[in-house]
């Protein structure tokens, strides 16, 4: 139930909390706005990863700000695979009319096979469905895959192409004649009564078979006149038929989303929760081969009741949500009660096993999502405690929900850089992490560098117009804290301001809060002081990585850049042998050879004796 009075942030954070317990699986998404309309549909290869995707401010577009803006519930449904989702999300869109899908997408149609209703019937694709008389299959995800098929259907079955109004009279009265097609053996020439009905009806039942996923007696079929053809030598023929054998055998049966000989049905499956007394129970609902509806209710059982009527009490339940129910039920067990216009199905195998397998899937991911949801509730829990301990030690004045430390690092003030982390919930936000090269200070001054970073970070954001931090962390005592304030105070702002102070073996044994600061009584075992030096930790690994990753860069960018002949591994090599351009000076010849080569060598010992003549 959405809170009438959440703000934007708590309506986030709750979607969030329903992004982190999706599935890492196929299947289609759907996101409701306030009044519990459909306003996107979407298809994910990985639901969770996908669906998470709108929810990272770098790669939202414009429209995507809008749509996250207006999401206030986030339900899905699991599919076998990403072609199943695809056709999936078309069904779906096609049902809702999502306002976003409008904008967003073109809602195209995916294509049919259709066997049309006429004398020697023609296999055609089409984008239209309607109730014609022919027979429909599909709809598939790719014209590639259609076009598969008309070529199987071409190597295999000589059918015409032609759209003539073919009958008995006027084939009789030689209306027709037939066409190239009929010469290059395409087509057995029914225009011209060159093969009967009954024979070209056995070339549409080979394609029924194959189009309902029936290849198994074709293969066998093809297979035992592949060995006929190679024992009677006929080894062209014999290769033909295997290449036909290999794109039958390539070809899938169709999708479980769309089944052909399946109209209408729902699906029923149960699962019990594990030492608790629930039972969910997975409803799934197909119209016109097409699943339209899937969603798991929840039913808390009091006397361990037994599945067959819980399964009933869920049936009950759907049937009185929507009215109706199909008239076909399937289900894994017969529930322990009938009901009039009801005929319950217990399928073995077949397409209603695969439709029955898949709401079982559905429901045992929906027993996980309560799991992994119950895991991350407790874990927000602890969290949650966290920050109330911080904020009530400190004496701040809300939760710090955002939290921010800086360091600095150098050698001798060369290669000076600062890093800042950022953590959200009491959790490392590593996509926040920001690195600094100091650019106005000279030499080393930590005061002064982290005077530079922090005005840098926070003139940024409030040119963004992002977010302030609950509290900024100094790595270091006083002094740092107070080059914090004085470049927030120079922006205008109040900040929270924290240090963490080190003794006299570096190693971190106070926190400093407050102008004029004063030590928090906290002890090393607290968790609020284990969490800074944790997040003190996390800062100074990331400073002294850019500090080395920068260092390495300025190594190899020395005065040897005006030597030529001399490549960047070259003097890579040479610095890490000689430890620098004095090593490499007072270096002999014998012992640049032994580093780079000869040729390289006397480059550079010519370099630094002279540039004139080499001696040994």
């Amino acid at each position: 139930m959405v809170k009438v009075s959440e703000t934007d942030g708590e309506r986030l954070e709750r979607l969030l909390s329903i992004v982190r317990i999706l599935p890492e699986a196929p299947g289609s998404y759907q996101y409701y706005d306030r009044e519990g309309r459909v306003i996107y549909v979407g298809k994910a290869k990985n639901l969770r990863k996908r669906v998470s995707q709108y929810f990272m401010k770098r790669q939202q577009s414009s429209k995507t700000t809008v749509l996250v803006s207006k999401i206030h519930d986030i339900k899905h449904i699991v599919v076998g695979s990403e072609e199943d989702a695809l056709l999936l999300e078309n069904n779906l869109i096609k049902k809702y009319k999502p306002r976003y899908n409008i904008l967003l997408k073109d809602d195209k149609t995916y294509p049919w096979i259709a066997i049309l209703n006429e004398p020697f019937p023609r296999v055609v694709q089409t984008r239209r469905h309607v109730r014609d008389g022919s027979v429909y299959y599909g709809p598939y995800p790719s014209v590639s895959q259609v076009r598969d098929l008309f070529g199987i259907f071409k190597e295999l079955f000589p059918l015409r192409t032609c759209a003539l109004s073919l009958d008995e009279e006027r084939i009789r009265r030689g209306a027709f004649k037939v066409c190239l097609k009929y010469h290059l053996h395409l087509c057995e020439g029914p225009c011209e009564g060159h093969v009967s009905a009954d024979a070209y009806a056995e070339h549409i039942a080979g394609v029924r078979s194959i189009l309902r996923g029936g290849t198994a007696q074709l293969l066998r079929s093809l297979k035992a006149e592949m060995a006929e053809a190679a024992e009677e030598l006929e080894f062209e023929r014999a290769e033909e038929l295997r290449k036909k054998i290999e794109r039958l055998s390539a070809y899938q049966a169709k999708s479980v989303v769309a089944s052909n000989s399946i109209i209408n049905a729902d699906v029923f499956f149960p699962v019990r929760a594990d030492d608790r007394a629930e039972t969910y129970v997975n409803f799934m609902r197909v119209q016109d081969g097409q699943v339209t509806l899937s969603y798991t209710l929840t039913f808390t059982t009091k006397l361990d009741e037994p599945l067959e009527e819980v399964l009933t009490y869920a049936v009950q339940s759907v049937r009185e949500t929507h009215g109706v129910l199909q008239r076909e039920v399937v289900v894994p067990f017969m529930p322990d009660t009938e009901l009039s216009g009801v005929l319950f199905a217990v399928p073995k195998s077949g397409e209603r096993r695969k439709l029955l397998e898949l709401s079982e899937k559905n429901v045992r991911l929906h027993k996980l999502e309560v799991l992994k949801r119950e895991a991350e509730r407790m874990r927000a829990s602890r969290e949650d405690k966290l920050m109330i301990q911080i904020k009530e030690m400190l004496g701040l004045s809300v939760l710090p929900q955002h939290i921010e430390c800086f360091d600095n690092s150098n050698l001798q003030g060369s290669s000076a850089v600062a890093a800042c982390v950022v953590y959200r919930g009491c959790k490392p936000s590593k996509q926040d992490y920001r690195l600094f090269n100091i650019k106005t200070v000279e030499g080393p001054n930590d005061y002064a560098s982290m005077r530079e970073v922090v005005f840098r970070r926070y003139s940024r954001l409030q040119e963004e117009g992002l977010p302030m931090p609950d509290l900024v962390v100094a790595d270091g005592g006083v002094g740092q804290m107070q080059m914090i304030r004085e470049a927030t105070e120079s922006l205008g702002l109040s900040l929270n301001i924290i240090g963490l102070a080190k003794d006299s073996h570096h190693r971190t044994s106070q926190i400093l809060v407050g102008f004029p600061p004063k030590v928090v009584g906290v002890g090393r075992d607290d968790s609020v002081f284990r969490f800074f030096t944790r997040m003190q930790d996390e800062v100074h690994r990331v400073a002294i990585a850019f500090h080395r990753s920068k260092r390495s860069k300025v190594m190899v960018t020395s005065e040897l850049d005006g030597v030529s002949g001399l490549g960047p591994k070259t003097k890579e090599r040479l610095f890490k042998e000689f430890h620098g351009i004095d090593g490499m000076r007072s270096a002999t010849l014998e012992e640049l050879v032994s580093a780079v080569g000869r040729s390289k060598a006397e480059i550079v010992y010519g370099y630094f004796h002279g540039g004139g003549e080499v001696t040994e």
